[in-house]
């Protein structure tokens, strides 16, 4: 405590001290009564000595007074005492305080006066030795007991050397006076004794505090600690710990495991349970070791009770130890969830690619000739539909109820893992013959084909499977590349079946993706062109639409078909972009030609799932200046067949616009026809293949007048594609329901220049 602190005034001292270093130094005041008997047997026997030597019965007063006084006094000592645990502010420690110096202040003024009437009433000698004497002696005494009370001290000090001063100067001689003088620095000497002393008592309660406050901070804190704790001397006794150890190792909460041994500590867990003999004795083995070498470890012991312990040891500079006690099980949980997450399918509970790939190397690292080993490659059929329709939920059910049923046509697979979405792969190893891969490849086909039940919607699924066999040196990534490429044959060559990869398979992949680095290039460089084809109005015989076909003059391969890389563009996605580049020349050059002749762009089912046609459209007629009735939005069937809320928002939002929608290929699909009523349609396109023999066969006129019949009726407009002969011709004039015919013999897709040229001509 400062110096400041300490000299405080008196009447401040209560506000200025905390009630745990105050309270204190008024227990002080009362601690001890013994003392205060025997001063008051001595005094008070001083003053009947004078009394029987002077026979002054103002003396006998004097002494009964003090006599009561001190009794009074042990009185209020005794009370004090025995309410002391219930003073619990400052308010009470002051009252307290006062009751002390009052009581106090009353019997050293009593020796004041003893001295006065020695002096004033009597010129004996010794009554005015004694009295001064033990007055001296008893003022001596204050800041012996009373120090921790500046206050008191000062009190007393002038209760009793007021009179002494006041009776040598009224009653005695000049050297007297001298004597009366020299008490002054009496007066001063007892003071800043006191003030020292309660210096030094203040400091002593205030470390004292501090350090009990520390204890308990420090006390605290050990025991919140979620791990144990202990330190070791060098004799490998405890000298810390805290509850939470007592806890671990099975000990009651009031056990004392300071002072206690290591191995008495262990074999208290043995005892309790909790850990098994031959664990305590690595557990005592490698604390010892770690005691000898003062050296820094961590090690892990599995618990009876399943819970498994950490002990990390940390080395001092005393030659002892710290060991820090975690129960780190369900960070063992934790990694194991983790590890199994990092190698396992979260929903079907398979393997992942990652566990896949590393036992396909450790399987092929072993490979023989006697030793094969087959991937199948497996990819469900139909399931984005199943997705789609039904959504994620139920496409999440499908696979595990695929999962399932793999285990089940494959339990003696080595692996069975899910590659991803959809993708199933069952590592078969080993193996002695193709044969067996090829059973097992049937076997888990007609496991996968079938109906599924899923939260009773009931869908027909089937699979099919790419296989690749290792039969030579080959990586694990070839493998399943070599499988991945025998799948993507199958898958276009049918579905529901299985294919062996074969050598030209690689050969085809290299040219297809030869094909779409090309086909990137040609969409930078802006390499594709746009030719146009007339539509004819079959009563007019004008030029009402030109519909925008795409061509691809490649620089080596001359002009590339459709059929050829727009599947690729489907498939890679690059078709959202070329379909935007398509929609905004077709526009532009619509621009260009008479009349108000359209144009009509074909849109793919990809464009209207990866992008924003309506807002893709608007924007266009926006920068191109084109009016939307002369833009017409050409969609297959398969655009319908999608995502329907979706399809119906979008096609109504391009109605809105006011472009027209027609559908391409119409009758293709299954439920063409299911269409026609609810989706804002404007114009249908019966497909080419309507046109194929139809003057030998009259059921193909009959069908053909039908769909177009029904179109017209439900106020469709009707256009027929594929005219290339005269009597087809002749057949599609008479029939009032065909508005607008298209094909070879009326006109072939031509350059944009050449068509702009034909259009101003008609």
């Amino acid at each position: 405590m400062n110096k400041a602190a300490r000299t405080s005034r008196p009447h401040e001292e209560a506000q200025t001290l905390p009630l745990e270093i105050y309270l204190p130094l008024v227990t002080s005041l009362y601690k001890d009564g013994r003392t205060l008997l025997v001063g008051t047997i001595v005094v008070t026997g001083s003053i009947f000595v004078t009394y029987w030597k002077t026979g002054d019965r103002f003396l006998l007063y004097c002494a009964v007074a003090f006599v009561l006084v001190t009794c009074a006094r042990g009185l209020l000592i005794r009370t004090f005492i025995r309410l002391r645990a219930t003073i619990t502010n400052t308010e009470v420690a002051k009252q307290w305080e006062h009751r002390y110096v009052a009581g106090a202040s009353v019997s050293v003024g009593l020796l004041g006066i003893w001295c006065y009437l020695a002096f004033s009433r009597h010129s004996n000698s010794f009554a005015q030795v004694v009295s001064f004497s033990m007055t001296i002696a008893y003022l001596t005494g204050i800041f012996a007991r009373n120090f921790g009370n500046i206050r008191f001290v000062i009190v007393q000090a002038l209760c009793a050397l007021g009179p002494m001063i006041a009776t040598l100067l009224l009653w005695g001689n000049p050297f007297d006076w001298i004597f009366a003088v020299l008490l002054a620095p009496l007066f001063i000497a007892i003071k800043s004794i006191a003030e020292r002393l309660r210096g030094t008592l203040l400091d002593a309660l205030s470390a004292s505090r501090d350090m009990a406050l520390l204890a308990k901070r420090f006390d605290t804190a050990l025991n919140n600690m979620p791990h144990g704790l202990c330190m070791f001397d060098s004799n490998s006794r405890i000298v810390v710990a805290n509850q939470k150890l007592n806890r671990q190792m099975g000990l009651a909460p009031d056990f004392e495991l300071k002072g206690c041994s290591l191995r008495h500590v262990v074999e208290c867990g043995v005892n309790a349970g909790l850990i098994s003999n031959a664990n305590a004795q690595i557990l005592v083995n490698n604390l010892d070791a770690r005691l000898l070498s003062r050296s820094d470890a961590a090690f892990v012991v599995e618990m009876l009770n399943g819970r498994t312990f950490e002990f990390t040891v940390q080395a001092m500079d005393d030659r002892g130890m710290v060991v820090l006690v975690e129960d780190i099980t369900e960070r063992r949980i934790a990694e194991a969830k983790i590890n199994h997450l990092a190698r396992f399918d979260a929903l079907t509970g398979l393997p992942n690619r990652t566990t896949l790939h590393d036992r396909l190397e450790q399987v092929l690292n072993k490979w023989r000739s006697d030793n094969m080993c087959a991937i199948h490659f497996i990819d469900l059929d139909r399931f984005k539909q199943v997705n789609d329709t039904l959504g994620h939920t139920r496409g999440d059910l499908l696979l595990q109820a695929v999962a399932r049923r793999l285990r089940n046509a494959a339990p003696d697979a080595d692996v069975i893992a899910r590659f991803g979405g959809d993708e199933f792969v069952i590592l078969q190893a080993p193996i002695k013959s193709f044969d067996q891969a090829d059973v097992l490849a049937k076997r888990a086909l007609n496991a996968l084909s079938g109906a599924y039940d899923l939260s009773g919607h009931e869908v027909v699924v089937s699979g099919s499977i790419g296989i690749a066999v290792a039969d030579g040196q080959i990586d694990a990534d070839q493998l399943l590349q070599n499988a991945d490429m025998a799948l993507y044959h199958a898958k276009s060559e049918g579905r529901g079946t299985c294919c062996w990869f074969e050598d030209e398979m690689e050969a085809r992949a290299q040219a297809r993706r030869n094909l779409e680095i090309d086909l990137r290039d040609a969409l930078v460089s802006d390499s594709l062109e746009l030719h146009y084809q007339p539509l004819f109005n079959l009563r007019t015989k004008r030029i009402s639409t030109c519909e925008a076909l795409l061509r691809w003059p490649h620089h080596r391969r001359g002009m590339i078909s459709p059929c050829e890389f727009i599947p690729l563009a489907e498939e890679t996605g690059l078709i959202v972009e070329i379909g935007n580049q398509v929609l905004y020349k077709a526009c532009v050059e619509c621009r260009r030609w008479p009349g108000d002749t359209s144009v009509a762009v074909n849109f793919s089912p990809i464009q209207f799932e990866r992008s924003n046609v309506p807002a893709l459209v608007r924007e266009t007629l926006d920068a191109t200046k084109l009016p939307a009735n002369r833009l017409e939005i050409e969609i297959t069937e398969s655009t319908l067949l999608r995502d329907t809320s979706r399809t119906i928002a979008d096609l109504r939002r391009l109605e809105e616009l006011g472009v027209t929608i027609s559908v391409d290929d119409f009758g293709t699909a299954y439920s063409s026809l299911n269409y026609l009523h609810s989706l804002p349609l404007h114009k249908v396109k019966i497909d080419q293949s309507f046109m194929q023999g139809l003057g030998n066969n009259q059921r193909r006129v009959t069908l053909l007048r039908g769909m177009a019949r029904l179109s017209a009726q439900l106020g469709l407009r009707v256009v027929v594609e594929g005219v290339e002969t005269e009597e087809q011709l002749e057949l599609l004039i008479p029939e009032e329901s065909i508005d607008e015919a298209q094909g070879y013999l009326l006109c072939r897709p031509l350059p944009a220049a050449d068509i702009r040229k034909l259009l101003h001509k008609r």
